[in-house]
């Protein structure tokens, strides 16, 4: 790829009162487009201060947060060509009928015989596996725990100054649990706890509990990182895997996929929905409080609606895979080199596209309230300020 020249981006420097944050959600094989889409961030000098991932998202937040700066690349590189390692054949053509032929004959081959390094049917003859977790799970993540260790310097993960934050369900009690580099130390099995999605992966016991993949209840780190944020400001490039959109279904395989597209988009725009929109009400009673006489600012109700502090001023990047034509129900566990690479490159062309765009360059990163920047929407860029109204760019 020939870089050549580029335009002028605004990139304001992140500062312990003004982090950049990755949030990214869980999605399989999709994950090449997060680790496509920080490839992009890397070159252009934008690090994060904190990464929030769940699953594949939880994978590559490990890769990014466990290596210096200069390995990042390289270690996501590493993975991602090793989990499509068996898959190496090239499709017939880019797009159409025989395109999706191909990626399902990869899906069906990655349900027989695994992804490498990350995940493999169990030995059903070998009878320690036997007794554990074979009769709960399809298949067994031991290559996930070994390339994590080589791939990932837990060290550096866990001294490091970016933060990393991983969700998963606890599988007893249903609740959800943020593993959190800033408040325990993370280790390989919280990692495959945030990925062990059932019934294809066994659970993983971390502090004699069991634990599923987060995306069972939440697919996307975004509510725990404004919770977490100390009220202050932020830069957020929120990445999914999953559109919220799409056209009536044809046939059972698209029912399927738009299922799956649905299921774990859901939350992700909920999540933003109601964050902005009980942001845009708390600016709302601080304005009517300023308005009134000194005696009713200091009635009980009033003083409760305005306690709350703002989280300041926060600018979200939204960066969607959206479908391909070729794709189907599969699609988060074709594990095909052509199809990673597609979704790397995908990611990239996004990120790249986003910075440059007008809308983001020239953000107000100064008012408070959330902003919500959907710079690659086909429709036309789109900016969604307080109470959830949009603005349509060019």
């Amino acid at each position: 790829m020939a870089w050549g020249s580029k335009p002028a981006m605004a990139k304001p420097a992140a500062t312990p009162s003004s982090p950049h944050v990755l949030v990214l959600q869980g999605g399989g094989a999709l994950g090449a487009y997060q680790a496509g889409m920080y490839a992009e961030m890397h070159r252009e000098g934008l690090e994060p201060d904190w990464v929030a991932g769940i699953s594949i998202g939880a994978i590559n937040a490990a890769l990014i947060a466990g290596n210096a700066p200069e390995q990042r690349l390289p270690r996501l590189r590493a993975f991602w060509d090793r989990v499509s390692s068996e898959l190496l054949a090239l499709p017939p053509v880019a797009d159409g009928p025989a395109r999706r032929w191909f990626n399902e004959l990869a899906a069906n081959t990655v349900a027989v015989i695994g992804a490498p390094g990350f995940f493999r049917p169990h030995n059903w003859f070998n009878p320690k596996q036997q007794a554990m977790h074979s009769a709960i799970s399809m298949y067994d993540t031991a290559p996930l725990r070994e390339t994590l260790l080589e791939l990932v310097d837990f060290d550096r993960l866990n001294a490091s100054p970016m933060r990393v934050s991983l969700g998963a369900v606890n599988v007893l009690t249903g609740n959800f649990r943020w593993f959190d580099s800033t408040k325990e130390r993370l280790c390989p099995e919280h990692i495959m706890a945030s990925g062990a999605l059932p019934p294809g992966f066994p659970p993983v016991m971390i502090e004699g509990e069991p634990y599923w993949d987060g995306g069972l209840v939440s697919n996307t780190p975004l509510q725990y990182v404004l919770d977490e944020a100390d009220r202050c400001d932020m830069t957020i490039y929120q990445v999914d895997l999953f559109h919220a959109r799409g056209a009536m279904p044809q046939d059972i395989s698209e029912v399927l996929q738009r299922e799956k597209d649905i299921r774990y988009s859901s939350r992700t725009r909920f999540n933003t929905d109601a964050a902005q929109q009980l942001e845009a009400l708390r600016l709302a009673a601080c304005r009517l409080a300023e308005k009134l006489p000194k005696a009713l600012r200091e009635d009980p109700d009033i003083q409760a609606l305005t306690a709350i502090a703002g989280p300041g001023a926060i600018r979200i990047m939204l960066l969607i895979n959206r479908r391909e034509e070729h794709e189907s129900y599969s699609k988060d566990y074709e594990f095909s080199r052509a199809s990673v690479n597609e979704h790397w490159d995908t990611g990239a062309a996004d990120m790249r596209h986003s910075l440059t765009h007008k809308m983001w360059a020239g953000r107000d990163s100064e008012a408070r309230g959330i902003i919500t920047y959907d710079c690659t929407n086909p429709e036309g860029a789109r900016m969604r300020g307080e109470g959830g109204v949009e603005i349509f760019g060019g």
